[in-house]
């Protein structure tokens, strides 16, 4: 994940030509939006849910072979070079968040190691009274919520296992991603249309805005609502009277131990808290370090590419420049190091990926979700203390956490007690979504519901079907 100075250069070259297309695009259409129903894109909610309704109805005559092939145009069109490239640079233009080159990965894990209906068993008993079978079925319409940090990759994400799961969906992106969120939809559709399935499985409102997220929350026809945000947003879809999954925010600490290959930690630890710029909510946010090993700790991580500030007025004046009292503001979001650093006047040198600062447990940097590749290092006395201190600022949100150490009873302890999603030890936060980790990638991580990783069963209903009597051959 190390970037040399020579990609940093090619990513703000490739995120200006972007910018200035997607001007020059805006400038002769008018910055009017220049796909129609015939690419998924309606002008209302309630036409993008009847187009989706009607899909969805026809979708219920296809075989799972077809799923299949549909799910695979999918991933087929996503995975294109050009389009993957396509994604990253307009993300950054559009959102202002991220790097090119680790969105480029994270489209491509969304699109390649997302569950298919690979992910829908069947449960059966057979006896004396005939045959039962459990299986999973779709909801229908799924009202989808997805957010600015990941735009394209929740879309990919959530379109292949909403699919597999027979749903059809309509997404609502954030206000900040529309334009892009309008080509992919455009773009899924087209490959769809081609691989012969019905129109309209995906659809969208030309213009994201909450009033259409309302809209389309309270909208009778959508039978699940499906929200990757932040707490407001999962506290709304869980209000709406509706079976709802919602994927919230984390803190997520990473407790150091002295039993852990401090060079290795030091290294994952760089690599997760620099990924696509700290934007994950997976990514490491804050370190909680056994004091015996902290100053070397400390050292490795300079080595892999932090930049430590110890002088305490330029703390001060990093915390005033990226955050509004306890909460971060949004136009450092997602920026680079280097980028940061140059806002409190430090000219960052080549390689630089994370900022470093010790800081008391207290300080704001430990206790906010900043989404930016700033990590504050606390000192614990022993283990055990730096485990509860880990547990205190992951605040409850159940999302995820990092532990490096060799000490079996201390992981096992960390993992019962924080009780996190995801649980990652010994390596980089990206490990725990699929990204040189074992197991499938997802972009929403639903906490608050419990559904964990989503996949094709999360979208599903159990149904059982009962013949009495019948085709028990034993």
């Amino acid at each position: 994940m190390t970037q040399s100075a020579p990609e940093s250069i090619g990513r703000l070259v490739a995120a200006i030509v972007g910018e200035v297309n997607r001007r020059m695009a805006d400038a002769a259409s008018g910055g009017e939006c220049e796909y129609g129903p015939d690419d998924g894109i309606f002008p209302t909610v309630d036409d993008a849910v009847a187009a989706t309704q009607k899909a969805w109805r026809r979708y219920l005559g296809c075989s799972m072979n077809d799923r299949a092939r549909f799910i695979a145009a999918i991933r087929a069109t996503a995975c294109e070079p050009a389009n993957l490239e396509h994604m990253a640079v307009e993300a950054v233009a559009e959102t202002g968040m991220g790097n090119v080159p680790d969105k480029i990965i994270k489209n491509r894990m969304a699109a390649e190691r997302t569950p298919g209906i690979e992910d829908l068993p069947t449960d059966a008993w057979s006896g004396d009274d005939g045959l039962t079978t459990i299986e999973l079925s779709p909801f229908g319409v799924i009202g989808a919520i997805t957010p600015t940090t990941n735009p394209t990759e929740t879309i990919i994400n959530n379109a292949i296992g909403m699919l597999a799961a027979g749903n059809a969906i309509v997404f609502s992106p954030h206000p900040r991603a529309t334009k892009l969120s309008r080509w992919l939809i455009a773009q899924l559709n087209g490959a769809l249309r081609g691989a012969g399935a019905p129109e309209h499985l995906l659809t969208m409102v030309a213009e994201p805005s909450l009033e259409n997220t309302q809209a389309l929350m309270a909208h009778r026809d959508v039978r699940l609502l499906v929200a990757t945000g932040g707490p407001g947003l999962v506290k709304a879809v869980m209000s709406s009277g509706k079976k709802a999954i919602g994927a919230g925010a984390g803190n997520p600490p990473v407790v150091v131990d002295e039993t852990a290959d401090l060079k290795k930690a030091a290294k994952d630890i760089i690599d997760g808290a620099s990924f696509d710029n700290n934007l994950p909510c997976t990514a490491e946010k804050e370190v909680i370090a056994v004091d015996s090993i902290a100053d070397l700790l400390r050292f490795y991580m300079m080595t892999f590419g932090a930049h430590e500030i110890r002088d305490e007025a330029v703390l001060a004046q990093l915390q005033a420049l990226v955050m509004d009292g306890r909460h971060p503001r949004t136009e450092w979001i997602g920026k680079s190091a280097t980028d940061i650093l140059a806002g409190v006047g430090i000219t960052a040198p080549p390689g630089t990926r994370a900022i470093i600062a010790e800081t008391p447990f207290e300080h704001p940097f430990v206790q906010s979700e900043l989404m930016m590749p700033i990590l504050p290092i606390v000192r614990a006395a022993n283990v055990t203390e730096a485990i509860d201190l880990a547990i205190e600022a992951e605040h409850g949100l159940r999302h995820t956490a990092i532990m490096h150490s060799t000490n079996v009873n201390a992981l096992t302890r960390m993992g019962k007690l924080i009780q996190t999603t995801i649980f990652v030890k010994n390596g980089p936060s990206f490990a725990g979504i699929g990204i040189g980790g074992e197991g499938h990638t997802a972009f929403t991580i639903a906490g608050p519901t419990g559904e964990g990783l989503t996949s094709a069963r999360t979208f599903a209903r159990r149904r059982r079907c009962v013949l009495v009597g019948g085709l028990n051959v034993r």
